[in-house]
């Protein structure tokens, strides 16, 4: 059984509402999606989503009265992989940008006065 709940567009302030199930349970609303989130529209079957994309405005979920700016923003759900909750904030792969270099500081630029530029 699904009841209505209601979300603000981060960028305007308008109220938008979804008819949703109580067992959904919300991560955040944000400007942005969550890289490796995957979002449905509001008239989709969310359900089986990470998320929803909203359009403030033009995807006919704003409370009656509000206005829309036509930015789009992002509710989404909480997941779980291997019985933990995942952060969307934690980088899906880490980068190695230098592999066994010593982290140095930078070199001073040769100088008619030597390679100290003058100074001891």
């Amino acid at each position: 059984m699904g009841f209505p709940v209601t979300y603000y567009c981060p960028h305007c302030g308008a109220l938008a509402e979804l008819e949703r199930d109580a067992y959904l349970a919300d991560k955040a609303v944000t400007p942005y999606p969550f890289e490796g989130w995957e979002y449905a529209a509001p008239d989709e079957a969310f359900e089986d989503a990470d998320g929803v994309r909203f359009v403030c405005g033009e995807d006919g979920t704003l409370v009656p009265g509000e206005d829309g700016c036509g930015e789009p923003f992002y509710l989404s759900f909480v997941r779980f992989a291997n019985g933990e909750e995942l952060d969307p904030r934690v980088p899906s792969e880490y980068v190695e940008l230098a592999e066994g270099n010593d982290p140095r500081g930078p070199s001073q630029p040769d100088s008619p006065d030597g390679p100290t530029g003058g100074f001891y």
